[in-house]
């Protein structure tokens, strides 16, 4: 099975799931090593996987834990990129683990309307990727003057410091010589 876009393969199996009575979620996406876009994602019941003991067993806990939604759900519909331009179903589990809702009885998860694409998602990613590297080329730049700027007033000082010095050297030589000639008179 094919589909245009990750968006389309998401909606795709968001109503399959509302049919057969579960919700999804994504839950793992890979990237490529070159270029960082998405080349792969996984849709999963809601159910996929357990909650971490850390956060079921904890000692300063006030109120009662809440109820288990994680049941290691097996079921899931993986996706991969082929061709830079088709999404192609590469893994497909059906069964569920657990009683499945009335398809009446699936919640929404949020408006659809108010949901970001991944792909553009994805594409805002890349342009803040661009936009931070981008600045932090200017920021080198401007540590760079920087750093020049300061080297040439660490320089002025150094020169004025030798100035004042050699200043310094002559008024005591010169004091020396007044002293002698006070004292030889």
């Amino acid at each position: 099975m094919e589909f245009k876009s990750r968006d389309d393969a998401r909606q795709f199996y968001i109503v399959y799931g509302r049919h057969t009575g579960f919700t999804v979620r994504i839950h793992h996406n890979r990237r490529s090593r070159v270029n960082s876009l998405v080349i792969g994602q996984d849709f999963v019941c809601s159910k996929e996987g357990f909650r971490e003991k850390k956060y079921a067993c904890r000692k300063d806990r006030v109120l009662p834990p809440p109820p288990v939604t994680r049941e290691g759900c097996p079921a899931m519909l993986r996706i991969a990129l082929r061709d830079g331009e088709k999404w192609v179903v590469t893994k497909f589990i059906k069964e569920h683990n657990h009683t499945l809702m009335s398809p009446s009885k699936v919640p929404w998860r949020g408006s659809e309307k108010d949901l970001i694409s991944e792909d553009d998602k994805d594409r805002r990613i890349r342009e803040l990727t661009l936009e931070l590297n981008s600045e932090r080329q200017r920021c080198k730049r401007r540590c760079a003057v920087y750093k020049e700027k300061l080297r040439l007033v660490l320089k002025d000082i150094e020169q004025h410091t030798d100035h004042l010095s050699k200043t310094v050297q002559d008024i005591v030589q010169n004091i020396k010589e007044l002293e002698n000639e006070d004292s030889d008179s």
